[in-house]
């Protein structure tokens, strides 16, 4: 009895279902790769666009406070382009400078005859690069990378052709 073989019929009963299941299972597992990899890709170009938002929104703020006749500027020093906002608290003169430099924006806020340079500012965000122009009364924010964009500030005063 025990050399007897399944009829037919009744190994295609037992087969087929288990084919069946081992499919589905492996549907399951597909969906979920192609599911971690999409999740993925949507959690990496989130990050890189609030990178760039914050580092635009952290500038524009900046520069909004500061707009005032001649108090907004954007200077070239040492090859690094640095945007130079001016102000004055109790009849002391103080610059904010604003830079990009090595994968990082930076800031310096310094009483204007300080001495000090870029080199002692402080790290504000890790972000891709950022560029900034400005002709006539319009500061230009253009950010690299994948999902690189740019930002177009109006100053209100004019910056320094209103001096």
């Amino acid at each position: 009895m025990a050399g007897k073989e399944l009829p037919k019929s009744r190994l295609g009963t037992i087969v087929f279902p288990l084919l069946l299941f081992l499919v589905f299972v492996m549907c399951a597992l597909f969906l979920i790769l192609i599911g971690g990899r999409v999740y993925e890709n949507i959690n990496n170009r989130s990050e890189l666009t609030y990178e760039k938002d914050i580092a635009f929104s952290y500038i524009a703020n900046k520069v909004r406070q500061a707009d005032e006749a001649g108090a907004v500027s954007l200077t070239d020093v040492d090859g690094v382009q640095v945007l130079t906002l001016k102000q004055n608290i109790e009849d002391t003169s103080y610059v904010t400078q604003i830079y990009y430099r090595d994968g990082s924006l930076w800031e310096l806020f310094a009483d204007q005859n300080s001495g000090l340079s870029i080199g002692d500012g402080n790290q504000i965000l890790e972000c891709k690069e950022i560029t900034m122009d400005m002709e006539d009364h319009l500061l230009h924010l253009k950010s690299e990378g994948e999902t690189g964009s740019q930002l177009f500030i109006s100053l209100r005063s004019k910056g320094a052709a209103d001096e």
